[in-house]
C-alpha cells in the first residue's frame, strides 16, 4: 500500500519520489539556500531535505587524531570533525523560511533528524516526514523518537549490516512507525558504482515487506534508473547550484541541468517497469503489418503445386502465418493467384479441401 506524504503517494505504480538533499552546499548563504530550493523546483524533483544538527551534538571539539579526516582519498582530508560539521550545518534558524519556501513551490520539505532535540525542533514546523542517516542508523534512541510521531521514516542502510538493520526496522515498528522505506546506499562520497550492489534492494523489500529506494553519491545517473528498474521508489541525490564551487558536498552533487535530466530518466525508468507482459502492447499492434507471412511471390494457376518458388514467406504480415508454410509446399493451388496476392486462412482451408 502506498505511502501518503503530503498527498504526494510512494510506492509502486506512482511516479518515482526523488529527494534533492541540500546538505551543506548552502555553502553558509540563506540566498543560496533559498536559491537552491527554487533550482529544484525548476528541476521537478518531489522534495528537499536539509540535515537538522549542531556540530555540538554529533561530536565534541577536540583536535587530537581520532577527530581528524585521515583517509588522504576522502574529499574532507585533513579537516577536524567539529570544523566540518559547524562549516555543513544548516542554521536552524534558516529552516522555517526555507522550508516556506519550499512550500511556495509545491516541494515536499523534511529533514534528516540527528538527536532527539532536532526532532523536537523539527515537530515545531511540521514536517511531514522524517530521514535517518546512514551514520546515524545504529542510534537506536534516535529512531525510536522519531517512530513515536507516528510520522513516515526513512532509515538509510549505508554501512549497517543485515543484523543492525533487521534492529532498527524493530525498534522502529515497535514504537509507532507504520509507513517504513529502507534506503539502499553506499556512504562513500562520491560512490563508486561497482560498489552499489543493487540487487539487494530487491532482498531488502522482501526481507522487510517495505517501500525501498536508494541514496545516491554516485556520480552519474544510471545507477539510479538501475535501482529504479529493480524497484526502488525513492531516490535521494545530493543537489547544488554549481557542482565545481567549494562546497563541502559540491563535488557529488547534481546541478539543476543535470537533476532535471535525472529527474525525466527516473521517471521514465519508473515507466519502463511495467507488468509481466508477453505480445504486443496496444502501441504495438500497428505494426503487425511489418511481420512476415505467406504471399504468392509470383503467378500461381489454380491446379498448380506450391513450390518455395512460387510462394515465400516475406513481409508483410497481411498473410497467413510462416508456420503453415511446409504445409503448403507440395500442394494445389486451389484458386488463380497473381504475383503479391496474399495466403490468407480462406486459402489455406480450400487446400484442404482438395485433399
Amino acid at each position: 500500500m502506498a505511502i501518503n506524504v503530503n498527498g504526494k503517494l510512494i510506492g509502486q505504480g506512482h511516479t518515482p519520489f526523488i529527494i534533492a538533499e541540500m546538505s551543506g552546499n548552502h555553502n553558509n548563504s540563506l540566498p543560496r539556500a533559498l536559491e537552491i530550493v527554487r533550482a529544484a523546483a525548476r528541476a521537478g524533483v518531489s522534495a528537499i531535505k536539509l540535515q537538522t544538527y549542531k556540530p555540538e551534538t554529533l561530536t565534541i571539539n577536540c583536535q587530537s587524531e581520532d577527530f581528524l579526516v585521515s583517509d588522504k582519498s576522502s574529499l574532507w582530508a585533513g579537516r577536524y570533525l567539529y570544523d566540518l560539521y559547524n562549516e555543513a550545518s544548516t542554521p536552524w534558524e534558516w529552516h522555517k523560511e526555507i522550508f516556506a519556501e519550499a512550500k511556495k513551490f509545491g516541494l515536499i520539505y523534511f529533514s534528516s533528524a540527528f538527536d532527539e532535540s532536532s526532532v523536537d525542533f523539527l515537530e515545531t514546523l511540521g514536517v511531514p516526514i522524517y530521514k535517518i542517516a546512514s551514520f546515524e542508523n545504529s542510534h537506536l534512541p534516535l529512531i525510536k523518537k522519531i517512530a513515536k510521531t507516528k510520522k513516515p521514516m526513512i532509515i538509510s542502510t549505508g554501512l549497517a549490516t543485515l543484523a543492525e538493520i533487521k534492529e532498527s526496522v524493530e525498534v522502529a515498528r515497535n514504537n509507532g512507525c507504520k509507513d517504513l522505506i529502507l534506503l539502499k546506499c553506499t556512504s562513500s562520497y562520491p560512490a563508486d558504482p561497482l560498489d552499489c550492489n543493487l540487487m539487494t534492494i530487491n532482498d531488502l523489500k522482501q526481507r522487510f515487506n517495505c517501500e525501498v529506494g536508494f541514496s545516491d553519491h554516485t556520480l552519474g545517473i544510471g545507477s539510479s534508473t538501475a535501482a529504479i528498474a529493480l524497484g526502488a521508489t525513492v531516490i535521494e541525490k545530493h543537489f547544488t547550484l554549481d557542482s565545481s564551487d567549494d562546497g563541502v558536498d559540491s563535488k557529488f552533487s547534481m546541478p539543476e541541468m543535470q537533476m532535471k535530466q535525472f529527474v525525466q530518466e527516473c521517471i521514465s525508468a519508473s515507466n519502463s517497469r511495467g507488468v509481466v507482459n508477453y505480445g504486443p502492447t496496444k502501441n504495438e499492434y500497428s505494426s503487425l503489418k511489418f511481420r512476415r507471412s505467406i504471399y504468392a511471390i509470383k503467378d500461381i494457376e489454380a491446379g498448380e503445386v506450391l513450390t518455395p518458388l512460387n510462394i515465400g514467406i516475406i513481409r508483410p504480415g497481411f498473410g497467413i502465418h510462416p508456420r503453415f508454410f511446409d504445409l503448403l509446399i507440395g500442394k494445389l493451388s486451389p484458386v488463380n493467384l497473381k504475383f503479391g496476392d496474399r495466403i490468407d486462412e480462406n486459402f489455406y482451408n480450400d487446400i484442404n479441401y482438395l485433399k
